[in-house]
Order: C-alpha cells, then structure tokens, then sequence
C-alpha cells in the first residue's frame, strides 16, 4: 500500500509539470506564429521596395528590420527547443515510473496467481463454500472468495491500463522527438536566412556609403518638409483647441463642465463625457492597437542621428511605418474626428480622445469628416505614397493637449 500511494505520488508530480510544461509550449508557439507573421510581412515590404532600382534607406530600414526579426524567431526556438527537451525528460521519467509500476503489478499478480495455485481446490467455489461447518461460515467463505476473485480481475484491470498508459506515452515521446526534429531544422533555415539578411545588409550599406553625399541632402529636403509639417500641424492642434474651448465658454453648460477653474489656452477644456474618454485613453497606454494591420516602423520618434548616414539629425514628432499600397489606416481608440487636413499636398487626419489627440499624416484617401465619432479600429482613410519616394508611409502621432508625445509607448507590442 505504501509502495502504491509513492509511485500516486510521484506520478501526480510529473503530471503537474508536465501540465505546466504543456502551457510553456503553447505560449512560445503563439509567440513564434507572430514573429512569422510579421517576417512574411517584412518580406512583402522589401519586395515592394525593391521596385525602386536603387537601393534605398526605406530598404536598409526594412531590412534592419526584418534582421531583428529572425533573431526573435531564432532566439524562439531556442526557448521552445529548450521547452521540449524538459517536456521529453519528463515524459521519459514518467514513461520509466509507469514500468517500474508495471514490473511491482506483475510480481503481485504473479504472487496472487501462485496463491491460487496453491490453493487450487478453495478454488472450486462450489465444493469450498458448500463445505463449510455452518451457515455463517459459508456466508464468509462466498464473502471472501468474490473478494479475492474481484481483487485479481482488478489487478488485471490495472496491468491492462497501465500497459496502454505506457503504449500512449510512448507515442507521445515519439511526437515529442519529431517536433523537435522540426523545430531544430527550421532553425537551421532561419540562421541561414539571417546570414543572407546580414550579408546582404552589409552590401546595401556599403553601397549607400558610396552615394553618402547624395542621401544626406535627399534627407535634409526630408527634414525640412517634415518641419514644415510639424509647424503646420501644431498650429491646426493649437487653432483646434482655442476653437473648441471657445464653443464651450459660450455654452450655457461651460461653467458647471469647468467648475469655475481657469484653463491655459494650450489646455482643452472637457466635458464630463470627454473626461472619461481621455481617462480610458490614458488607462489604455501601451495597449492601444497599432493605426494600421500591418506594416513595419521605419522611423523611431525623438531626434538623433540617422542610423545609416549620421551627418543628419531626424527630428521626429511621431513615428513612421512603412505599409503596402491600399494600407488602411484605422483610428486606435473611440473619439471624434478633430480635424481633417490638406497640408502641403498631404491628407491628415487628427482624432480627438478627451485631452489627447491622434494625428495620421499622409493618407492619400479620407473617409471621416470634422466632427464624426469614430470607434477602435474604425478605418479612416487609406496610406497615400510617400512624396519622397515610391513607397507608402504612415506618419503617426500622439499628443496631449498642445504637447506631442511618445507613440511607441502607447502602442501594444506586435
């Protein structure tokens, strides 16, 4: 008895791990399917961009990219690799437990056999429980003998089942090692990839270094639109909230909505209903879904040095991602549209969420006007190619009030 309740025991523990293990795998399993995704979408990009005979920052940027991503697929599967070797090493202990049960059930039932060898006439029911001296006597014999007769059909029972435990653990070491047969084989494909991905930036690099002189005046044109966009767009966010803090300071509802408190004119000034659509705007940092389904970001918000041709300082008030022609942009939470703008031959797009406002610059298509209410994910134009070169970008920015801010903190993880 002792001897069965260490092996229940152990068995539970390996079960528990092993449950454990199984929700590891599944959750680097959902990990490894996104980086693939967003690897065939990288690769779709530089295809597009390749179209253009020239190589391109857009290219080395995508490229850049798409490095970065192999890298997270491979260091994936080493995790996930890892994963199923433990799993293996616990279904192997688990599988060596199983037969030693077997061999202890097997020696009882042999034991038991033996017994009844021995005992071969008690055996013959009839004649053992008829014999008895008296009535009560027989009652414990019949008693006894279905006891010992039920006890070795449940010994039975039990060696059968076990057996099929082992048949089926069995077979899922089998599965075991051929996922990791796979897995190891794919990851020779992606460290392959990711050697032609290096090698290939390298000549793409050395190439641009060539033509430096070229790229950084095509980037200093770059710059100076974009500052000239920048401009444009802060004195519409600055016209929009002056606009709309005037409408409310005439209504008759302005004195309850602001409660006799003074506000800056680079402050907005909120409706009830508008309080709780920035507070839910705020309460969503870092979850809020990207404006488009797909694309890759090609320009990190901030100033710093361009990181192909470090003559050049980007000033950045948002961040640019690069998409595939048709790209539908959608709005990344609830909120009215603020704004709708043609800016030095350029659609833009602002959505106003409580005190936070979202901007989408260079849609080539628009399919809200000022004052509509939008919904998470609603589509609201479509990405217009890039005035500088033949691929499609999406400008993107986050501001509060008249200050602008980071938007890679407010998006979710891809």
């Amino acid at each position: 008895m002792k001897r069965k309740i260490i092996f229940f025991l152990i068995c539970l523990s390996f079960a528990t791990n092993l449950a454990t293990a199984q929700r590891k795998s599944d959750q680097l399993k959902n990990d490894k399917k996104k980086i693939e995704n967003e690897i065939n979408s990288t690769q779709k990009l530089l295809e597009e961009t390749k179209k253009n005979k020239n190589t391109s920052l857009q290219q080395l940027a995508v490229l850049r990219k798409q490095i970065t991503n192999r890298e997270s697929l491979i260091t994936t599967m080493n995790t996930e690799i890892f994963s199923l070797e433990e799993t293996l090493d616990l279904n192997q202990k688990l599988l060596l437990n199983l037969n030693k049960k077997l061999e202890y059930m097997k020696d009882d039932y042999a034991r038991v056999v033996y017994l009844a060898y021995k005992n071969r006439n008690f055996l013959d029911k009839i004649t053992f429980i008829f014999s008895a001296e008296s009535f009560s006597q027989m009652f414990r014999r019949a008693r006894y003998y279905n006891l010992f007769s039920a006890n070795i059909k449940q010994q039975v029972e039990l060696i059968e089942q076990t057996c099929e435990e082992i048949n089926k653990k069995n077979e899922q070491i089998l599965q075991l090692k051929d996922e990791k047969t796979v897995l190891l084989n794919e990851k020779e494909r992606e460290i392959k990839a990711l050697e032609r991905d290096r090698n290939k930036k390298s000549r793409m690099t050395e190439e641009l270094k060539k033509k430096e002189r070229q790229l950084a005046a095509d980037l200093k044109t770059k710059q100076a639109k974009r500052k000239e966009l920048d401009v444009a767009i802060k004195k519409a966010v600055e016209e929009e909230i002056r606009a709309e803090n005037a409408k409310k300071k005439k209504s008759s509802t302005t004195a309850t909505t602001s409660s006799g408190k003074s506000s800056s004119s680079s402050e907005i000034l909120l409706t009830p209903e508008e309080k709780i659509v920035g507070n839910s705007f705020a309460a969503n940092k870092g979850k809020l879904p990207w404006p488009v389904a797909k694309g890759t970001k090609i320009a990190d918000f901030g100033n710093y040095p361009h990181p192909d041709v470090p003559s050049v300082m980007i000033e950045n008030r948002g961040i640019d991602i690069l998409v595939e022609p048709n790209t539908q942009v959608r709005a990344v939470f609830e909120g009215v549209v603020a704004g709708v703008l043609d800016i030095l031959g350029t659609k833009v797009v602002m959505v106003r969420h409580g005190e936070y406002l979202t901007v989408y610059q260079n849609l080539n298509s628009v399919s809200v006007k000022k004052g509509d209410k939008v919904t998470i994910k609603q589509t609201i134009g479509k990405v217009a190619k890039s005035t500088t070169s033949t691929t499609y970008e999406l400008h993107f920015e986050v501001w509060k009030n008249d200050t602008y801010i980071n938007p890679s903190t407010w998006l979710s993880g891809r």
